[in-house]
């Protein structure tokens, strides 16, 4: 059974009557239960369409968040084949909440970066719930230097709430480190492709998402602050998170068309976290697509198409 959300709860009920007959007929009782199974897979099916179709910016937010939605690791024994992970700074210390390494997607060599979170206790602990410190920027700008070296285009997957805020982290140049990780992908002379694959938070995400082109997963966020924090802002009421994220214009179909990502990649009914492996293999396609379309680019007109783009945002509408 997957793990519901609290706007799932009518499918919910259905799904768990199903599991419910299903046992009935595991039992051996002399019941025949296949007729109503059938009908009631066909209505918790149409109750998803019917809520997925209307999700608000708040229940997006909670899809972006499944603890069960597929994290960077999963998308790297998935979709990438011979990756070879590089740890450390050079500078400071190692900081798990950025994955990177280099490794083939479709059998195109890459350099890849990403935030992740960890599935359980233990790894989200290690992971530090995706929020990098300053090694992590500092371990992907060394990254990208050597994509540069070699070659290769960098792809960055995405899902952080944010750069961690704690004292050490401020202490060692958070915000510098956040700053210089942004200019090494202005400054790259090959391609580069970000997906968000479940949050985009401010310039932890940015950091390693100011990309020649911007995916999107459908029901992923993207935005300068969680919605949390903006309303402990404007409200003094984290409560408030809903409203927040309402106005905040968080939603992969707003941001298409304010032109701040440039595809939505299609997610199965449900969300990602219900078929895993679908969502993954459409993210497959849709980078190596993005690295096809680049491929002809040479260093400057690559700067350049990525300067412009991001110059242009908040200009038209």
């Amino acid at each position: 059974m997957p793990s519901y959300l609290e706007f799932e709860k009518p499918v919910a009920d259905l799904e768990g009557q199903i599991q419910e007959l299903r046992a009935v007929a595991e039992r051996g009782q002399a019941v025949d239960v296949k007729d109503e199974i059938a009908r009631l897979e066909a209505k918790a099916a149409q109750a998803l369409v019917d809520i997925y179709a209307k999700l608000t910016p708040w229940q997006k937010t909670q899809v972006a968040r499944h603890a069960d939605r597929p994290h960077m690791l999963d998308y790297v024994k998935a979709i990438v084949t011979d990756f070879v992970p590089l740890a450390g700074d050079r500078k400071f210390a190692e900081d798990a909440a950025i994955v990177a390494g280099f490794g083939r997607i479709n059998g195109r060599p890459v350099a890849l970066l990403g935030h992740e979170k960890g599935s359980d206790t233990q790894s989200r602990l290690k992971h530090n719930f995706g929020m990098a410190k300053p090694e992590g920027y500092r371990k992907a700008v060394r990254i990208m230097e050597l994509a540069e070296r070699f070659g290769l285009p960098v792809v960055s997957l995405v899902d952080t709430a944010g750069a961690y805020p704690g004292i050490g982290a401020e202490e060692r140049g958070q915000a510098e480190a956040i700053a210089r990780s942004t200019d090494a992908c202005l400054a790259l002379g090959v391609p580069n492709v970000a997906v968000i694959i479940g949050e985009g938070g401010s310039g932890g995400a940015i950091a390693i998402a100011t990309a020649n082109k911007v995916l999107m997963l459908e029901h992923a966020i993207y935005s300068v602050i969680s919605p949390e924090g903006a309303a402990s802002i404007l409200w003094r009421d984290s409560a408030r998170a809903q409203d927040a994220a309402t106005n905040m214009k968080i939603t992969a179909q707003d941001l298409l068309r304010f032109k701040v990502i440039d595809e939505i990649i299609p997610e199965p009914l449900g969300g990602a976290h219900r078929d895993p492996a679908a969502v993954m293999a459409a993210a497959a396609k849709a980078i190596d697509a993005a690295l096809a379309q680049l491929a002809p680019l040479d260093g400057p007109a690559l700067r350049k198409q990525r300067r412009d783009k991001f110059l242009a945002i908040g200009r038209t509408i």
